[in-house]
């Protein structure tokens, strides 16, 4: 019997795209590949009996072309201080296990590069996200300002990190990745932040 589950909570992604990213559309990378390093912050959330609030997922990947054609190549970083039951939990969640919307970006992944525990933040402020692994790798990303200084959104994509929800264009202030052979070291790219919910079977 499969083991029912939701979470919500805040997503990051910043890659390695010029301008306005064209994955998110289907289109191909503008670089031809695209690297990128993705974020979820839980504000709440259970899986079976295992509560999951406060706790961070990152992912590290490279898509070796168009992002919707899959074989990508991936790490998994689950959050340091969960303990042993959330952190199973939060690898069959993001793992693909558990089903829902995780299940089918993980079917777009060719090869795990590995799995790691180490400590991540999130951080959340007015028109910014940051996010950081331990001392090697990070995501600061920041609103892109539009007309009357709102910020600039999209929705209704149709390749969704976080289906349903309306996405702020933003732009990195920094972007590093450096391990399993995922490198990224890089400034003023594509990012995006939006609400997030998930849920399965």
């Amino acid at each position: 019997m499969s083991t029912e589950w939701s979470i919500n909570g805040e997503y990051l992604e910043s890659c390695s795209c010029h301008g306005a990213c064209p994955c998110v559309y289907l289109g191909s990378p503008t670089e031809g590949d695209c690297t990128a390093l993705v974020g979820w912050h839980i504000k709440s959330g259970r899986y079976g009996d295992v509560a999951l609030d406060g706790l961070n997922v990152a992912v590290a990947l490279n898509a070796p072309g168009h992002m919707a054609e899959g074989n990508w190549k991936a790490v998994l970083y689950l959050d340091g201080k969960a303990d042993q039951a959330q952190q199973e939990a939060l690898g069959a969640i993001f793992g693909g296990e558990a089903g829902g919307h995780p299940a089918m970006l993980a079917s777009m992944i060719g090869e795990v590069r590995g799995v790691e525990s180490m400590p991540i933040e999130f951080q959340v402020e007015d028109g910014r996200r940051h996010l950081k692994l331990g001392q090697s790798a990070e995501a600061q990303v920041h609103a892109v300002e539009g007309q009357g200084g709102e910020a600039v959104t999209i929705e209704k994509h149709p390749f969704a990190v976080a289906p349903g929800q309306t996405l702020v264009v933003a732009s990195s202030s920094a972007l590093r990745h450096q391990a399993h052979g995922i490198d990224l070291d890089l400034s003023e790219r594509t990012a995006f932040y939006s609400p997030f919910s998930y849920a399965g079977p």
